[in-house]
């Protein structure tokens, strides 16, 4: 059973990921943090599989959440789900250590492509992030 943390700062926006998430992985444990410093206190008090995470927070940007998870929880995996431009935001992410990125353009088909991914041990990136990143 995976264990996966949503932490974004609107709740319709972790309510709609809560719910594809749910419909498609059917035995996943499911949580919810609004904030940086929330989740950093869910990941320090419990077992986590999966950290879906928002870069743009109040307080604790997403950004510093992960590379305070990189030195506290080195092998938690972080994907990004962010409203930034993949092309802008996601060198710094994947930079800082999180595990892929895509942006809340996605289809929800992605997304749940993406968690499986970093659940399975592999990054993920879309196919077209991939490209810019190479020629970048």
């Amino acid at each position: 059973m995976a264990r996966i943390l949503l932490v974004d700062d609107h709740p319709v926006v972790r309510q709609g990921i809560h719910h594809i998430l749910a419909a498609s992985l059917a035995d996943a444990t499911i949580d919810e943090a609004g904030t940086g410093d929330e989740a950093l206190a869910k990941i320090r008090g419990g077992a986590w599989d999966l950290v879906v995470l928002d870069l743009t927070m109040p307080g604790l940007s997403g950004l510093d959440l992960v590379k305070l998870l990189r030195r506290e929880r080195p092998k938690l995996p972080v994907l990004i789900l962010s409203m930034h431009p993949a092309a802008e935001f996601a060198r710094r992410a994947l930079s800082a250590g999180a595990y892929g990125y895509i942006t809340k353009e996605s289809a929800p088909a992605e997304l749940v492509t993406a968690v499986n991914h970093l659940l399975g041990g592999q990054k993920y990136v879309s196919p077209s992030l991939a490209e810019q990143l190479a020629l970048g």
